[in-house]
């Protein structure tokens, strides 16, 4: 694939992941953006409003071979105060989320 190819490929799940929040989470749409390709960081910038009710620094991986703990890694290591969270997609599968355990449990118990 060329690089061109792979970055679009990336940007559309990074877009993908910020429709999602603007319509799931009832975020205004200026205070969320895709970073750009190829930029440092966590891949959806938030504004201070929307840390508070989304408080996850996302990193995004659109392809077909992954190594998921070298790119949790990545998403750990560009979170800052935030909860890192991976979202993963290949080719005809759907998007998945990747999070601590121990935060997806304690997230289920907070929910009852």
């Amino acid at each position: 694939m060329k690089p061109q190819s792979a970055k679009n490929k990336g940007r559309r799940l990074q877009q993908w992941v910020r429709q999602a929040l603007i319509s799931r989470m009832g975020l205004d749409p200026a205070d969320i953006e895709s970073r750009s390709m190829g930029a440092g960081g966590e891949d959806i910038m938030l504004s201070a409003s929307a840390r508070k009710k989304f408080p996850y620094s996302v990193e995004c991986k659109n392809t077909e071979s992954l190594n998921v703990w070298k790119a949790y890694q990545q998403a750990k290591a560009n979170c800052g105060e935030y909860i890192p969270m991976l979202v993963i997609k290949k080719n005809r599968e759907v998007p998945l989320v990747v999070v601590e355990a121990e935060h997806f449990f304690n997230k289920l118990v907070d929910k009852q």
